[in-house]
């Protein structure tokens, strides 16, 4: 058998059009919508063999192959999608769906919104026009601000909507990276018996302070833009192009590592020496503006912000309330003590200090089972088996983020593999053709499906 391998060509998108409301998180409700769509490979007479994609913030459809035969970029996925391939088409019929709210053609803020073609044309629970501009022509007009905020949840839903509408019961594997991962874990929770496996990639069970922060900043640039015209750039005829570049470099820098930056850059100066001004003087500075406006050409400034609100809410165990378990709340008590112990053996000077100590050790401990907990009661009734991915150097989702899902997994009896992979490019290392990566997300999806849970922690088989 040919083993070399290959591109799946030249692809053409589909459209999927949904004419039946679509009720969101927010409790608000899109009257139809559609999914841009891409697939490769072949569907099995009995539809056993679909994999599902699902893209991370910048992603779109175009995971695969190439537009035409004069496209020089290939889709975003590229090294793991195609013949003989991590994703092998020659085996698998492979769907990447373009999530709503995105610019590449699902429906989102660039898309017409409905309301603004007749007033009978949508209920009266659908997307509010109120923020419609009322001396605005009778020409239809883009969604713009007006769209809703959107969940992972959300995607999840329409994705399953279009399962229902391909004839696919139960996908053979779906497989995200970074918030793309966040989908397939929801997936696993919310429809526990359509997938036999999980991959989720450099992802994490929820954004930490840290990350909410790194997006809100990133918002900030945009909203901050005067050519931003509060969300109505278009319909004004200009664009937040320095916004949109301030944004993408602030989320840039966060998908690098030093190291990788320090080699790729170092102090290296684009002229040779100091030009005492604030124009691009060192090479790092070239790259990060360079990276920004080649995104604020490609992407839309409405979907920056929806993309980033939708990464902050993720939460899986939003449904699930925790509860601490017995022994966790033993544990606690027995750590409660055995500090306290130490306290008073302490020097009378030293117990203010330990006293400080103890209470950030114990609200941490806490919070680490109440988290655990609570993701312990999501995946209770998930069936699937999982393989988690992080990567050593990623520290927008470090390892110790997987390392709680799998945590949690294990806790529950329920089938999980996980590696951690030794690479240099920090959060973007899921985009890169890893051999070792590439080989365990390969022979995950290959091996033999794992039918029946091993017992929780704790039980006996």
């Amino acid at each position: 058998m040919d083993s070399t391998t290959g591109s799946v060509g030249v692809v053409t998108p589909q459209n999927f059009h949904f004419a039946e409301p679509l009720t969101l998180e927010c409790n608000r409700t899109l009257p139809s919508f559609d999914l841009m769509v891409e697939t490769y490979g072949t569907l099995n007479s009995d539809k056993s063999n679909a994999i599902l994609i699902c893209h991370a913030l910048s992603g779109s459809h175009h995971a695969a192959g190439f537009h035409s035969p004069d496209d020089k970029k290939a889709g975003w996925w590229d090294n793991m999608i195609g013949p003989n391939k991590a994703i092998d088409t020659n085996q698998f019929y492979v769907v990447c769906v373009n999530n709503i709210g995105s610019c590449f053609g699902s429906t989102g803020p660039t898309t017409i919104n409905p309301d603004s073609v007749g007033s009978d044309s949508v209920g009266s629970d659908s997307v509010s026009s109120d923020s419609v501009d009322s001396d605005s022509s009778d020409e239809p007009q883009v969604y713009g601000p007006d769209f809703p905020l959107i969940t992972i949840k959300d995607w999840v839903k329409t994705q399953a909507m279009l399962s229902d509408r391909l004839g696919i019961d139960v996908w053979h594997a779906i497989v995200g990276g970074s918030m793309g991962g966040m989908q397939a874990l929801q997936w696993s929770v919310d429809y526990p018996e359509r997938l036999k496996r999980c991959v989720v990639i450099a992802s994490t069970p929820k954004l930490s302070a840290q990350n909410i922060a790194f997006n809100e900043v990133a918002r900030q640039s945009i909203l901050s833009d005067p050519d931003f015209k509060d969300g109505r750039y278009i319909q004004e005829g200009t664009y937040p192009r320095r916004g949109l570049i301030l944004a993408r470099m602030v989320g840039h820098i966060t998908y690098l590592t030093d190291d990788a930056m320090k080699a790729k850059f170092g102090r290296d100066l684009k002229s040779g020496k100091f030009m005492y001004g604030y124009d691009v003087e060192f090479q790092v500075e070239s790259y990060l503006r360079y990276q920004g406006e080649r995104f604020s050409e490609n992407f839309d400034a409405n979907t920056y912000l929806l993309m980033t609100k939708a990464l902050d809410y993720f939460d899986p165990t939003r449904d699930y309330p925790s509860t601490v378990a017995k022994d966790t709340i033993e544990s606690a008590v027995n750590i409660e003590g055995s500090i306290a112990a130490s306290v008073e053996s302490s020097k009378a000077n030293a117990q203010g200090e330990l006293g400080d100590a103890v209470a950030p050790i114990e609200d941490n401990e806490s919070e680490r089972q109440q988290e655990l907990s609570a993701l312990k009661a999501a995946f209770a009734h998930t069936q699937c088996q999982y393989l988690i991915v992080s990567f050593t150097t990623d520290w927008r989702f470090a390892p110790e983020r997987s390392q709680e899902i799998v945590d949690a997994l294990m806790a529950t009896g329920k089938p999980v593999s996980y590696i951690n992979i030794d690479a240099p490019h920090g959060h973007d290392s899921f985009l890169f053709d890893i051999p070792r990566y590439m080989g365990a997300v390969k022979g995950f999806l290959t091996a033999p499906f794992i039918t029946q849970s091993r017992p929780a922690a704790g039980e006996r088989s």
